[in-house]
């Protein structure tokens, strides 16, 4: 861990100059040199995707990167501080949404398993994931992803993929894997960590001959993920330990997910993994902490007081404090939210609120409408609803002044500050994250000089946190609604909460690769 945090810190141009630590242990005779140099390739396609939103993850709306270009992402940046190369093929990104098209994630599958034939013979895949992609007309689209790859590459070839904490795991996607790893924290402050341990597993296994294999438990339990953060008990303590594991023989990686509750889809629930090559050992680590994880399901709690969008406004325009910072949950884009839906901007403007900031309305023709009105402009607006129309109505605004326009060089990347009514609200083009105080400084506004800020966000970004004065969360409604005993829950098997006495003990899951020895 300390040699990932140091390489964590290290500027990668200086990193570049450096020898690497594979190297330096094998000049020192610590580790046996690899027979030849393995051929490991790197792909994957990464979203998540609510099925509960309306909207649509398109070509245009995915961030791809072919062949070399892979190497851009700052994700990738580990990759090349390992002596055996990796070979691009792939990867595909979405912020988190609504399900992708299908033909969409048709032509992006085919073009990966095309780039993949051509770097055959492989003797390993990295996969870049997430674990809460969803598919038009298809369940467990990461399971099909997998077996895709499994039916190119062949089976001795290892397959090892890098899941976010709130990913859904499946007994395909089991079965098909050689190795996985997920995030230890929420917020994601692990992200590099994360690739390394997946990437270190892949190499490691191959330098050393080894076959290891997975042992699942899935746990039919859900929870938003703004209940699940590590920075707080019981999730503090349940993934506080879990490296600590990686130091018994035969253990690779222990990875505990908390599951993603906005898909209705049968394998949606929080799980246990372990990788490695000890049977026996990981389906005793697996049983202890998927019962301790059971156990503990009913501590797990918002951060924030709560409320409904009223409640939360009603003790904020009281408050002797500023800012008082609110979460519009339900809306919130970086967990699938739409961020387009007006409900707490027409509480705003019923209540008659002044001195407040709106973070985050996503609106194409507003914010085109500013940039040709032009800094300074006074115009009429029709804000929200543009990208789910049949949610909530838009809010007609009479006079806006636009105060600021970002600099840009396609009108789709467009983000304008306008004022009315006593509210200083931020418009883009695309759906985009506003949770950092910088993101909103960087559009010449201040959130610690309002006396109200509502963000389309979940748990507070730590430079949010700090100004919060204090911090509420509405249980707004939206694609990724926080009440989730409210939710559609037509095809997931008996979860809790929604059974609320439901009874269950962990039935561990040895992957069909482990069994074939």
């Amino acid at each position: 861990m300390r040699r990932r945090l140091i390489l964590k810190m290290i500027p990668a141009g200086v990193l570049a100059g450096l020898p690497t630590f594979a190297g330096a242990a094998r000049a020192a005779g610590l580790v046996p040199a690899f027979r030849g140099t393995p051929r490991i390739a790197v792909g994957g396609i990464a979203s998540e995707c609510s099925t509960y939103s309306r909207i649509r993850a398109r070509m245009e709306d995915l961030t791809v990167l072919r062949g070399q270009d892979v190497f851009k992402a700052p994700l990738s940046l580990p990759l090349q501080r390992y002596e055996t190369p990796f070979l691009p093929t792939l990867t595909a990104s979405a912020p988190s949404g609504g399900p992708v098209e299908r033909q969409t994630y048709e032509t992006l599958k085919a073009d990966y398993l095309e780039r993949l034939k051509k770097l055959l013979p492989l003797d390993g895949v990295y996969l870049m994931m997430h674990g809460a992609l969803s598919v038009e007309g298809m369940d467990d689209a990461e399971g099909d992803w997998y077996e895709a790859t499994r039916a190119v590459v062949g089976p001795d070839c290892l397959i090892s993929a890098y899941y976010d904490l709130h990913g859904n795991l499946s007994r395909r996607a089991v079965d098909t894997l050689d190795a996985m790893t997920a995030y230890r924290t929420a917020p994601h402050v692990d992200r590099v960590e994360n690739v390394m341990r997946a990437t270190d597993m892949l190499t490691h296994c191959l330098r050393y001959g080894l076959r290891p294999g997975i042992v699942w438990a899935s746990i039919p339990a859900l929870l938003p993920g703004e209940q699940s953060s590590t920075e707080w008990e019981p999730g503090r303590r349940l993934w506080a330990d879990l490296s600590e594991y990686n130091r018994l023989p035969g253990i690779l990686d222990v990875s505990q997910l908390v599951g993603y509750v906005w898909a209705d889809e049968p394998r949606a629930a929080a799980s246990v993994v372990t990788t490695g090559t000890n049977i026996e050992e990981q389906t005793r680590i697996v049983t202890e902490l998927a019962a301790r994880y059971w156990d503990a399901r009913h501590e797990f709690h918002f951060d924030s007081p709560m409320g409904t969008i009223e409640e939360c406004l009603s003790r904020a325009m009281v408050s002797v404090t500023h800012p008082v910072v609110i979460s519009d949950s339900g809306d919130n884009p970086g967990g699938g939210g739409n961020s387009d839906q007006t409900f707490f901007l027409q509480a705003l403007l019923k209540a008659g609120t002044k001195d407040v900031l709106l973070g985050g309305m996503t609106d194409r023709p507003a914010t085109d409408a500013c940039y040709r009105a032009g800094v300074g402009a006074t115009l009429p607006l029709s804000i929200g609803a543009t990208l789910d129309p049949l949610m909530c109505r838009p809010v007609h605004v009479k006079k806006a002044v636009v105060k600021h326009l970002t600099a840009v060089t396609r009108p789709e990347d467009g983000e304008a500050v306008v004022e009315f009514d006593g509210i200083t609200a931020t418009l883009s083009a695309r759906r985009r994250l506003y949770h950092s105080a910088e993101s909103f400084r960087d559009m010449g506004v201040d959130p610690a000089q309002f006396k109200i800020v509502v963000l389309k966000c979940g748990y507070l970004h730590p430079t949010m946190k700090v100004l919060a004065n204090p911090a509420l969360m509405a249980l707004s409604p939206g694609a990724i609604n926080q009440d989730i005993l409210h939710i559609g829950n037509r095809r997931r098997r008996p979860t809790w909460p929604w059974v609320p006495d439901l009874a269950w003990t962990p039935e561990p899951y040895i992957s069909a690769r482990f069994r074939r020895g």
